[in-house]
């Protein structure tokens, strides 16, 4: 087996590793698990390095699980929450679940007939039947409270400021840790992986897998990676609209790709190993380049096109970079018109807005009326007609002059016209 944890180690995807898991990795094809749970019906950025793992995982010939948590996602897990979670409703749950599965269907073809075929399972399937009285003597039995309390996202909890830790979300560790047993069992999933706030319940799973096969030769091993930060220390995957989702009905695809092509460069660089498959060499290269001329930000360019493409398509990219160039480049009429009303909204969002009757443009409405009474973007026809003489307005991003009118053939969707007096000062007509 080719090295996956040097693989993973370059790019700064391990944080903590248990002993014997690099040599198990390169024994032989290892069966490798990742839960995510349903919180939302669709997953964020944050949720990206997981699946990246889970591909590499495929990629070197191992076998990947995805796991959802149909039933953890009912308790909520206390790691790095400082407060209880609200519980979720069987019906909202399921439909989170169906989302989720649907999402990490794009990354992973769990239909695939390979050997290493990836595996999606949800853990609800295996808890649902599971009595109280039957999981306190088969499993509680075996983890001693002590132990659990030493764990770190116990004990932050308990000793914080807040109201504590209820029974429901103790029990986390000891669910999660169930299911690795699990796994372990039907499918012989021999690794559990996960984010760096996962350790202590990845290692409860561990000593389970342990305790529940007294006398067997049995192997469980673990690995974290790290929590992804800015370089300022920020919580990475928010923008000011909340999270970066990757969905397009919760984060635009123009969005999403904006996302990663302001990174910082500090950030670019450290992001440009974590989130695309690029090697070693191209990398190096990338930002040997980005280093000698920062400006032209090579580096944030191809990681925006690199995981633009990885999460959504290479249309959904094109599409993403013509909507950028039409607001920061030399686009046309014709650019213009290609973009779908939804991208167009998210290009020009925050622009100022007038509506105009279709009524009134049927015959056309000349421009110097469309600058100042009809919309207000000019504050007179004096100053309208200056602009137009000084060569400085453009209807969808083509220059005019004082004899042209506004009709219904100048329509974007056929129901939006953008103006522009110089550069940088827009204006969106939406005909009603």
């Amino acid at each position: 087996m080719k090295n996956i944890i040097a693989e993973l180690q370059w790019r700064g995807l391990v944080h903590d590793i248990m002993p014997g898991t690099e040599g198990q990795l390169l024994k032989e094809m290892t069966v490798t698990y990742i839960g995510f749970d349903p919180t939302s019906d669709s997953l964020h950025i944050g949720s990206l390095v997981p699946i990246i793992l889970l591909v590499h995982l495929e990629q070197f010939g191992h076998k990947p699980i995805a796991l959802v948590g149909g039933a953890t996602g009912m308790i909520g897990d206390p790691s790095g929450k400082s407060d209880e979670r609200n519980l979720l409703d069987e019906a909202t749950l399921s439909h989170n679940v169906a989302g989720i599965k649907k999402v990490l269907s794009h990354f992973l073809d769990f239909n695939s007939k390979e050997k290493n075929a990836p595996i999606l399972v949800n853990n609800y399937d295996w808890m649902k039947s599971f009595s109280f009285i039957d999981f306190a003597r088969e499993v509680g039995k075996r983890i001693t409270v002590n132990y659990m309390m030493a764990k770190d996202s116990v004990k932050k909890r308990l000793t914080g400021e807040g109201e504590g830790m209820s029974f429901t979300e103790f029990t986390y560790q000891l669910i999660q840790g169930y299911d690795f047993y699990h796994l372990h069992k039907h499918y012989n999933c021999l690794l559990q992986m996960g984010g760096s706030d996962q350790w202590g319940n990845i290692t409860t799973g561990t000593e389970l897998v342990r305790r529940m096969n007294v006398g067997e030769d049995t192997k469980a091993f673990a690995m974290t990676c790290p929590l992804i930060t800015k370089a300022d220390g920020s919580k990475f995957g928010k923008s000011e609209g909340g999270n970066v989702w990757l969905t397009a009905d919760k984060t635009s695809v123009y969005k999403f790709y904006q996302f990663w092509l302001n990174t910082t460069d500090v950030d670019a660089e450290k992001y440009i190993k974590i989130f695309t498959f690029l090697d070693k060499e191209t990398i190096d290269k990338l930002i040997a380049t980005h280093h000698e001329a920062p400006h032209l930000r090579v580096l944030q360019k191809k990681l925006a096109e690199e995981v633009t493409t990885f999460v959504h398509s290479a249309a959904d990219l094109n599409k993403a970079i013509q909507a950028s160039a039409i607001l920061f480049g030399n686009a046309t009429s014709n650019d213009l018109k290609q973009l779908d009303e939804a991208t167009f909204l998210e290009v020009f969002d925050g622009v100022p807005q007038a509506e105009i009757s279709r009524n009134d443009i049927e015959n056309g409405i000349h421009i110097v009326s469309v600058l100042n009474e009809k919309t207000g973007f000019l504050k007179s026809n004096g100053e309208a007609r200056r602009a137009l003489s000084a060569n400085s307005i453009s209807i969808n991003k083509e220059k005019v002059t004082e004899e042209f009118s506004l009709s219904t053939k100048d329509l974007i969707n056929n129901q939006f016209v953008l103006l522009q007096s110089g550069k940088k000062n827009y204006f969106v007509i939406r005909v009603i």
